[in-house]
Parts: structure tokens; C-alpha cells; sequence
């Protein structure tokens, strides 16, 4: 019976990491207006499943760090309780931060919940050095790499768009604009006459986009720049499934009827139905209210992000692409003055409340498993 709940729990959870987690790898095609949010939900989706397909090749030491093992003795880190705990525990933590629209870590409520599952089994005997060296270093530290990078390639990127002469360009749009005026009548009082006046605009007939003018190799700037901003949000989404798919399936491998490829099918398919039916509101803090942001410097976020993030799933270092996305957002948006720092703080308030949020709910689930069984 636990372990038909442990399955379920399991893809909840990818469901919840797929809501709050599918869209963050193409948030800048949205926010620079690259595509629509149609267009860029389909090709984070269609990415990351394929990243979660790669997975259980490239990152074997990932199943085994969020197994448990290590940071409790191998008898409770084996237990089907401990995992049901811990799955349902993140899955929850993570559903309540996609409704309220706040982009946490999957990663971050997982190590919450182990810990607080931990705790309740062992008390104090939780062996807090690896907890240390193998998750709270890597998360800490991956948010403040992310934005000096991120910050960096976009200056080098802008000092290079310079020397090579590409200059940006924007459209200007006239359209008409009504302004009621009071006409006097003979017989006295007054009546409203709608006047047309022509309005001119520097905006597209969309909205106002920057746009790239001039050519590279023969090939159009602008072209150039939505193709590798495409490939780069990819990039992004595909190292995402790479890097958080075995953390989820590590839950379930305990259930000797699922194979790791079974599990892996089950998580990405979770995690797909997750980022197509429920982003939209992390999607909208993402694309636009961490900063605003064109074509180059999305793509500069992007590169930077997926360059992170794939490092990290090949050395076996837990880091959030939440943290590393948003970082390099924040980045790039501090050095083209358009970072929104309140938001930023709003989002790191967001991620220190992630552990010991979903630490509680795994020590209360665990505790309740055991008063039940």
C-alpha cells in the first residue's frame, strides 16, 4: 500500500516541479518577445523531456545523493515511509510557491524534506557534514555564481555587439487617437465631438521591441540572435530534465516492481503535465518581473544558465536551475539598469522559507506515517 502512495506521491512531485520549474528555462523568449507563451511552453516541454531522457546516463551520482543514503543510516534511508514523507513533502512545498507565482527550488524542498524526515527518524544523529557539503554549499553559492556570470557575459557580449557594429533598432508605428473636445451649441449647453489626431510612436504594432539591424557572416543579426536565444532556452530546459529528473526518480527506485527507466518515463511525463497545465503565473514572474530584457540579453541569461547547470548535473553538485536562471536574470538586468531588486528580494525570502517549510511537512508526515502503521 505505501508503495502504491510513494508512486503517486513521486509524480505529484514531478508535476509540481514541472509547474513551477518547465518555464523558467525559455522565460526570457517570453519576456524579450521573442515567441509567444505558447510557443515557449511546447519547446520547454519538448526539451526537457528529452534532458530527462538523458538523465539516467549522465547523472548516476544525483540518484544516489537524494536517495537519503549518507544523511541517515541505510535501514530509515531504505524505508518506504522516508521516501513517501520526503516525495510528499517537496510536492506540496512546490505546488503552494507555483499558485502564489514565487519560483522556488525542487531542489531546495527536497533537501528540506529529507532533512525534516531525518530528523524526526534520528533526531539529532542527521549527519549534518554531508548535508553540508553535498546541498547547502552547492545551493548557496549557485545563485551568487549565476548572477557574477551572468553579469559578466552580458558585458562581454555588449562590448563585442559594439565593436562589431550592431546597432539596435526600433520601428515607429502611426496610429490614431480620439480626444473628445466641448462644442458650444446655439441653443445653449454644451456637446462632446470626438476629434482624430494622428499619434506617432516608437513601439512595433505589437508593443515596442528592440530589434537587431545589420548582418554577420552574410546571415540577418536579428536572425542570428533569435536562433541561438532558442537554442540557448533549449539548452536551459534540456539541462533542467537532465539535472532534476533522477533527484525525483531516486524516491522511487525502493519499489523493486519500477525500473529506473520506468521511473524516468513517469517523472518526465509529471513533469511535462505540470509545466503544460499549471506555469503561467512562476512564467509571468519570470519573464517579466525580474527584469526587463531584450533579445541579447536574454540569450546572454540563457547560455549562461544552461553552461551552469549542465557542469553541475556532470560533477554531481545539486544546484537549482531556479537559482542559477533567476541569478542570471538578475544578472544581466543589473548591468542594463532594468533589474527589479524588490522583486529579487521577494524571491530570495521566497527560497530561505523553501527548507524549513518543507522540513515541517516532512517531519509531520513522517511522524503520521508511523502513528498509522
Amino acid at each position: 500500500m505505501l508503495e502504491i502512495l510513494l508512486f503517486f506521491a513521486t509524480v505529484f512531485l514531478a508535476y509540481s516541479n514541472g509547474a513551477n520549474d518547465n518555464f523558467k528555462g525559455v522565460a526570457t523568449l517570453l519576456g524579450s518577445q521573442t515567441t509567444s507563451y505558447k510557443t515557449a511552453i511546447w519547446w520547454a516541454t519538448i526539451t526537457t523531456f528529452l534532458g530527462s531522457a538523458c538523465s539516467i546516463a549522465l547523472a548516476q551520482t544525483l540518484l544516489k545523493n537524494f536517495s537519503g543514503k549518507g544523511l541517515v543510516p541505510d535501514a530509515i534511508a531504505d524505508g518506504t515511509d522516508f521516501h513517501l514523507a520526503v516525495a510528499l513533502a517537496a510536492g506540496v512545498t512546490v505546488i503552494l510557491a507555483t499558485v502564489t507565482g514565487f519560483p522556488i527550488s525542487t531542489t531546495h524542498g527536497l533537501t528540506g524534506a529529507l532533512v525534516g524526515a531525518g530528523l524526526m527518524a534520528i533526531g539529532t544523529q542527521v549527519n549534518f557534514l554531508t548535508l553540508g557539503n553535498s546541498f547547502f554549499l552547492p545551493l548557496l553559492l549557485s545563485p551568487v555564481i549565476a548572477i557574477a556570470v551572468g553579469a559578466s557575459i552580458y558585458g562581454l557580449f555588449h562590448y563585442l555587439r559594439s565593436k562589431l557594429n550592431i546597432e539596435k533598432q526600433w520601428c515607429i508605428c502611426v496610429n490614431n487617437t480620439y480626444q473628445p473636445i466641448p462644442v458650444p451649441q446655439v441653443e445653449g449647453g454644451m456637446s462632446l465631438s470626438l476629434e482624430e489626431y494622428p499619434n506617432l510612436v516608437l513601439d512595433t504594432s505589437e508593443k515596442c521591441v528592440q530589434r537587431y539591424q545589420g548582418q554577420l557572416l552574410g546571415i540577418n543579426t536579428q536572425q542570428i540572435v533569435d536562433f541561438c536565444h532558442f537554442l540557448s532556452a533549449g539548452t536551459v530546459s534540456f539541462a533542467r530534465g537532465l539535472n532534476d529528473t533522477p533527484k525525483i526518480v531516486s524516491l522511487i527506485l525502493i519499489i523493486q516492481a519500477i525500473s529506473i527507466q520506468g521511473g524516468m518515463l513517469a517523472v518526465a511525463l509529471g513533469m511535462a503535465a505540470g509545466g503544460l497545465l499549471n506555469a503561467r503565473r512562476v512564467a509571468e514572474t519570470m519573464s517579466n518581473k525580474i527584469s526587463e530584457m531584450n533579445h541579447g540579453q536574454g540569450f546572454s541569461s540563457n547560455l549562461v544558465t544552461g553552461l551552469l547547470v549542465i557542469a553541475a548535473s556532470k560533477y554531481g553538485l545539486p544546484v537549482s536551475t531556479t537559482h542559477v536562471s533567476v541569478g542570471t536574470i538578475f544578472g544581466v538586468g543589473i548591468i542594463s539598469q532594468k533589474a527589479n531588486a524588490k522583486m529579487f528580494y521577494q524571491i530570495l525570502l521566497s527560497w530561505l522559507l523553501t527548507l524549513p517549510i518543507a522540513a515541517i511537512f516532512s517531519g509531520i508526515f513522517y511522524w503520521l506515517f508511523h502513528q498509522i502503521s
